[in-house]
């Protein structure tokens, strides 16, 4: 049976964490749980990672998720295997995302694709794509585009701590509201319009009507779905549906390189794309240099995800929510709700709440004892305390092989050491 949606949309995590963008990676090295007689989860063991250990960082367990300060994901043996061969011989950067991008495209099934060293980074190349075009004087005098098309057009609901990426080709964002705004506002000077597919419930123009008018109009449209896998469908379902140009992480769901970013569309905008970029000099996303280990290695995961068994891998999520639950439901004061955001990092989650009356501990608490105890634990967080009782996200499909039940004896240890129920 599907798990309920969430009635909440996703969380600036790091707003509600408080977590800095410092915070260390995950080890490469796999937590294993020592197991007693009972089958209970004992201390856990690190295989030391040796890199972190010198520098004297803290890896953790992530039950966050693809956060990019908490290093996002980590990458199949496979991603990381190509990397290491394509780091052995030199190339031609042009001719290798040339190949990369036909290989990918057909994996997809979308006109063309191109990797990038981040979504962010996608955003910027995209709308210098729209902008600019494959004018080098244009190329070369960008931020200053006086005379250009310099008019991007949001949604206001949509404006988003990224969109500076899309400021920095030197354009001029319009807000609008309505249709009848959005309409009104499409004028010669206007660029491109842009949708954030995490707000599509937060405006008033949906994410169909919107690619709609773009297409209606001859405005090129980008959509930004960066952590909008899984499902496997929304790799090709916004191409299919009329946006000119999708951006997505390759370090999230994807599992790829998390300095890699994948912008797909239309042939001509994603080679005009390609030519304000790195490695362009005198270019607007020169900066943003990806080089041959993070393109070959984004195209290895991509090719490992579009043929994954991703009901196997949903089903052992499910599983995985299971053991958390099972370990802190039965604590007196405490209820579970399993749960599935609606855009974004969209797969089983568990949210454990707990009643104060019973059990003396507020959430910043609740986090600081996972992060501060051995292993170290990092979670969603939600520090909405008001009318509420206090609650605590559980993302599951980060965790290694063995961790759901390392943080299902964590969890419930905190919450029984802060019971007011005696005896």
């Amino acid at each position: 049976m599907p798990i309920q949606l969430n009635r909440f949309s996703r969380r600036r995590f790091l707003q509600r964490a408080g977590i800095a963008a410092s915070i260390g990676s995950i080890p490469s090295a796999r937590l294993m749980a020592w197991l007693r007689p009972d089958k209970t989860v004992g201390p856990a063991v690190y295989l030391k990672n040796p890199v972190y250990e010198e520098l004297g960082v803290r890896p953790f367990i992530n039950a966050a998720g693809t956060y990019t300060a908490l290093s996002a994901s980590l990458m199949p043996p496979e991603v990381v295997g190509a990397m290491d061969q394509a780091s052995r011989s030199y190339v031609a950067i042009p001719e290798l995302q040339e190949a990369v991008g036909k290989r990918i495209a057909s994996l997809i099934g979308c006109e063309a694709a191109l990797v990038t060293s981040g979504c962010a980074q996608s955003l910027t190349l995209a709308t210098a794509a729209c902008v600019c075009g494959t004018d080098p004087e244009k190329i070369h005098r960008v931020p200053d585009t006086s005379g250009m098309k310099n008019e991007v057009i949001f949604q206001r609901s949509h404006r988003f701590g990224y969109d500076h990426a899309i400021r920095n080709v030197g354009i001029k964002i319009i807000e609008v509201e309505t249709r009848r705004e959005l309409e009104s506002a499409i004028n010669e000077k206007t660029a491109l319009l842009f949708f954030l597919n995490l707000a599509d419930s937060k405006g008033q123009i949906r994410r169909q009507e919107f690619a709609e008018i773009a297409n209606q109009r001859g405005i090129p449209c980008l959509i930004d779905a960066a952590a909008d896998l899984p499902p496997v469908e929304n790799l090709s379902a916004f191409t299919k549906m009329g946006y000119d140009l999708a951006a997505y992480s390759g370090g999230k769901g994807l599992r790829g390189p998390q300095c890699s970013g994948l912008l797909l569309g239309r042939k001509d905008l994603i080679q005009a794309a390609f030519l304000n970029g790195s490695p362009h000099s005198d270019s607007v996303g020169r900066g943003g240099k990806v080089g041959k280990e993070e393109i070959v290695g984004l195209m290895k995961a991509v090719e490992l995800y579009v043929k994954s068994d991703h009901e196997g891998e949903w089903r052992e999520w499910e599983q995985r929510v299971s053991v958390v639950e099972k370990a802190v439901r039965s604590i007196h004061g405490v209820e579970t709700e399993r749960f599935i955001p609606v855009i974004a990092n969209q797969v089983p989650h568990l949210a454990i709440q707990w009643d104060p009356a019973f059990i003396s501990l507020t959430t910043e608490l609740f986090v600081k004892a996972l992060r501060d105890g051995e292993p170290r634990i990092e979670v969603r967080s939600r520090f909405a305390e008001t009318t509420q009782a206090p609650r605590l996200e559980i993302a599951v499909w980060m965790l290694q092989p063995g961790e759901d039940q390392i943080v299902a004896s964590r969890c419930a240890e905190v919450l029984k050491s802060h019971s007011l129920k005696k005896g």
